[in-house]
């Protein structure tokens, strides 16, 4: 148990922590005394400035203690200890919490834990069937007496079916991955998003928008428009764009009338309506009177 009063001849001994300070990186990083820590019974740690420009904030402490019933003070540790104003480096997260969409890279292996609980078992037919199952073979001597009654299917043929079904997985998504895997969607190309608020119609109703099976596309499908933002990604039905099929219908050009030319009609124009009527202008200059 910590003993909360230091021990007097441990509390003594500053110039033996400071020599031994001084002994283990030089008396330039070591300054001034701190203060005093009882560790235990007879065992207290001196703390003096650490000096040294490259370790601001951190001090050196020096432990130091004595045999019971000795007056004989003796080095235990000297160690270099953060303080309250050191800088520290950020507690290390596991990488497993750092990774963050996207940083996967080409080459790069992302393994996933057995007990991940965005994923659960599949079925890929190495299980046997339950023994009330209708393929379970396990009694060879029951036969059918009715000719009408189909038997049941071979493991290999169920097996055969399940693949081409997509089936033979050993994991498929729970139902927590794919709540995770629509919330994500749903933040980037969702009904929210200020492409969506500002698109004249939802994906629901557009041209581009491939179907994907499973129960996510009840509420999700690819789009496949080569100018739109999400080409190639999932999309909400309710997600839109500017990009849609029935967004804008362009109208006709209009028709240009048919040019007429009359050329057999002349129509006369007076070039000098004032010269044709004979009224002359009475400050007119002498060459429009056509005097010299």
């Amino acid at each position: 148990m910590r003993s909360r009063t230091p021990d007097r001849l441990c509390a003594e001994a500053v110039e033996l922590a400071r020599q031994a300070a001084v002994d283990s990186v030089g008396a330039e990083a070591v300054g001034a005394h701190l203060g005093v820590q009882a560790e235990g019974e007879r065992v207290v740690t001196h703390t003096f400035e650490c000096v040294d420009a490259a370790y601001r904030g951190w001090n050196w402490a020096v432990t130091v203690a004595r045999a019971p019933r000795s007056k004989l003070v003796t080095l235990d540790e000297t160690v270099l200890l953060p303080g309250p104003d050191a800088v520290l480096a950020p507690q290390w997260v596991p990488w497993s919490e750092r990774l963050r969409p996207g940083d996967l890279g080409p080459g790069d292996l992302l393994p996933t834990d057995a007990d991940d609980l965005r994923l659960e078992p599949g079925w890929t037919g190495e299980d046997e069937p339950a023994p009330n199952s209708a393929i379970f073979d396990g009694d060879d001597d029951l036969e059918v007496s009715d000719p009408t009654v189909q038997p049941a299917p071979a493991r290999a043929e169920i097996g055969a079916i399940a693949a081409e079904l997509g089936m033979s997985r050993p994991r498929v998504l729970s139902r927590l991955g794919l709540h995770l895997a629509a919330d994500r969607w749903e933040k980037t190309h969702g009904a929210q998003t200020p492409m969506a608020q500002s698109a004249p119609a939802a994906c629901t109703s557009c041209g581009f928008l491939i179907a994907i099976g499973g129960s996510l596309g009840q509420a999700f499908g690819v789009c496949g428009n080569e100018y739109g933002p999400a080409d190639g990604q999932i999309v909400s039905l309710a997600y839109g764009c500017g990009g849609h099929s029935e967004a804008v219908v362009l109208p006709a050009p209009p028709v240009p009338s048919e040019l007429i030319l009359d050329e057999l009609m002349v129509e006369p124009m007076q070039l000098h309506p004032d010269r044709a009527s004979g009224s002359v202008e009475p400050d007119a200059p002498a060459e429009e009177l056509g005097h010299s």
